[in-house]
């Protein structure tokens, strides 16, 4: 009887320490999921300032009807591109990446060609959307940074030996970093053209 003492307690420790390394991979793959949920709720929110964006630029002046139509077609292209948070991978944070790209360069766009239009641009409804999508763009870039701060210890977690035996059984994945668009590191060029 004595014999199987041993064996058992070790067969006890060892499935307390698997289940311990399992419930930190599963907190901290929440943790970075729900770090994505902050990073759509950004996006989201920008969409819904555009929506009234456009609403009030049509309102307040008649201009070039392609570049706000390539907002409302940016933006609904944006909207429709989702993300699995429990199974980020780089291809789908890529397709996300490249639609909200062209919502950034539609909508920069709709700010360049309202630079015409100084009646506009005194709009207190214009100035007040204006600034609350400033505002969303620094939210987005801080819950993106925080969304990579989450999923590093996911990742480191399930990665160093011996939590990747555990890990690797169990079918946890490593979760993709959100990264700059391509060209982000290139300071881009000022022309100021009063002409």
């Amino acid at each position: 009887m004595k014999k199987w003492i041993i064996p058992i307690i070790l067969i006890v420790i060892l499935g307390f320490w698997g289940m311990g390394i399992y419930n930190s991979a599963v907190s901290l793959k929440e943790e970075a999921t729900r770090s994505w949920g902050d990073v759509e709720n950004s996006y989201q929110r920008r969409n819904d300032l555009i929506g009234n964006l456009v609403k009030t630029v049509q309102g307040a002046a008649d201009f070039e009807k392609t570049t706000l139509t390539q907002v409302i077609e940016a933006r609904a292209k944006a909207t429709q591109t989702t993300i699995d948070p429990t199974n980020i991978t780089p291809q789908q944070l890529e397709a996300f990446q490249q639609a909200q790209g062209g919502l950034n360069s539609a909508l920069s766009r709709l700010l360049v060609t309202i630079e015409r239009y100084p009646e506009l641009k005194a709009n207190q409804n214009f100035l007040e959307l204006q600034s609350q999508l400033e505002g969303t763009e620094n939210r987005i870039n801080v819950t993106r940074d925080r969304f990579n701060k989450a999923v590093q210890p996911f990742n480191k977690h399930i990665k160093v030996f011996p939590n990747n035996l555990i890990t690797g059984v169990f079918g946890f994945d490593e979760m993709a970093y959100f990264k700059s668009d391509p060209g982000a590191e290139k300071a881009p060029d000022v022309d100021f053209d009063f002409d």
